[in-house]
């Protein structure tokens, strides 16, 4: 639980970095801070790049991954079935998704 000025600044940080806009340093490192600390800030910080990378969703499924806060922040690691191995894009998965 934070404290009404401390949401309202994690918010305007969050805005700012959505939109694209300067944020400071500073800012940086206390949004940082508190989301190693909080999921919910974390997952704002996500949603927050990916709309900075983003711009717009161009479709309704851009638009439904964003809501639901998935998807990549890297739009690079998104696999290309023409040009990617698959097994090649997996390497760097958590262990208990490999063959089994």
């Amino acid at each position: 639980m934070f404290s009404t000025t401390t949401r309202l600044r994690l918010q305007n940080i969050l805005k700012r970095v959505a939109k694209g806009e300067e944020v400071t340093l500073q800012d940086r490192v206390y949004l940082s801070k508190h989301a190693d600390h909080d999921q919910t800030v974390s997952a704002a910080l996500k949603r927050a790049r990916r709309l900075q990378q983003q711009n717009q969703p161009v479709d309704s499924i851009d638009n439904l991954l964003t809501e639901l806060d998935l998807g990549a922040i890297d739009p690079k690691s998104n696999f290309r079935p023409g040009e990617d191995d698959l097994g090649d894009w997996f390497m760097g998965a958590p262990s208990w998704l490999g063959r089994s």
